[in-house]
């Protein structure tokens, strides 16, 4: 089994976990309530903040008062949301259907079938999961995103069902900012905790290829060849070798993987929320065979 990456992003420090959570949970939280709830100083919150705005998890609105008194700033997750939308995450987002696009014209890869707004949503699925550390494989026929193995494995064991829940939040802000029929449904649990398997739902209502021009992602069997026999599709998401990522990249996938353990969810109780290749882009392309 391949070891998980270095553990980053977001989720990388607990603190910022437990914060994430209560943001997510319920906007509009003061520095005050944050510190009291999770003991930390009000210097160190300000600074996970600072970061986690600068991701684009975060935002922050001025409090608007009708009594005297200086307005507090109100921190809320980053939804995607009309009024919960981070500048920042959109931009995140437009870059990663840009490089997509640059990336499956490369490739000449069939259009897939999920079309070209979901597309782009699972580009910028793609290249948070990456900057996140973990090494995503989507299958677009089962609408699920193998993670295995999670990088998050060696947290404390009561840690992870919470760290699971947030990470959850903010893959369903990552879609909704997108824009498109996909939301990401829950997390599932599994026998191990290098397991880690997220469920992907389509709006009801929404077609599959209409809105597609002709922009496609990177799934009919990529890289398959031979396995005639084989009916279902993975994709790379937005490109593959991400240049946000160590050089990883997304693995492919010939077939539809099996997953494992019970089926039961972890967090199903969140609501849902450079043109030019890099060389660490087309040496991630040849080294899966699609370059």
């Amino acid at each position: 089994m391949a070891s998980a990456g270095p553990v980053c992003g977001p989720i990388s420090s607990y603190s910022r976990v437990r914060i994430l959570h209560l943001v997510q949970t319920r906007p509009h939280r003061t520095i005050g309530e944050l510190c009291e709830a999770t003991g930390l100083h009000p210097n160190t919150v300000r600074e996970h903040l600072q970061r986690l705005i600068e991701g684009g998890y975060v935002v922050q609105a001025t409090e608007h008062r009708t009594t005297r008194g200086r307005p507090r700033v109100l921190y809320s997750a980053a939804t995607g949301a009309p009024e919960a939308s981070s500048p920042v995450a959109k931009q995140k987002a437009d870059d990663a259907a840009r490089r997509g696009d640059l990336m499956r014209r490369m490739l000449q890869a069939d259009p897939s079938e999920l079309g070209q707004r979901a597309t782009y949503q699972l580009d910028a699925l793609v290249e948070h999961l990456e900057e996140s550390g973990f090494e995503p494989v989507i299958d677009e026929d089962r609408l699920t995103v193998e993670l295995t193995p999670c990088p998050h494995a060696a947290a404390r064991p009561e840690h992870r069902p919470v760290l699971c829940q947030v990470h959850l939040g903010l893959m369903q802000g990552v879609l909704a900012q997108a824009g498109g029929p996909l939301t990401a449904r829950c997390v599932r649990s599994a026998a191990r905790p290098e397991e880690c398997t997220v469920e992907l739902e389509r709006a009801s209502g929404s077609t599959g290829a209409s809105g597609s021009t002709g922009m496609a992602a990177t799934g009919s069997r990529v890289g398959s060849a031979g396995a005639s026999g084989s009916t279902g599709t993975a994709r790379t998401g937005s490109r593959v070798g991400s240049a946000g990522a160590s050089g990883a990249g997304s693995r492919v996938a010939s077939g539809p993987r099996s997953t494992t353990g019970s089926g039961s969810r972890i967090g199903s109780e969140i609501p849902t929320h450079s043109e030019v290749p890099t060389r660490s882009e087309t040496r991630g392309a040849a080294a899966h065979g699609l370059a």
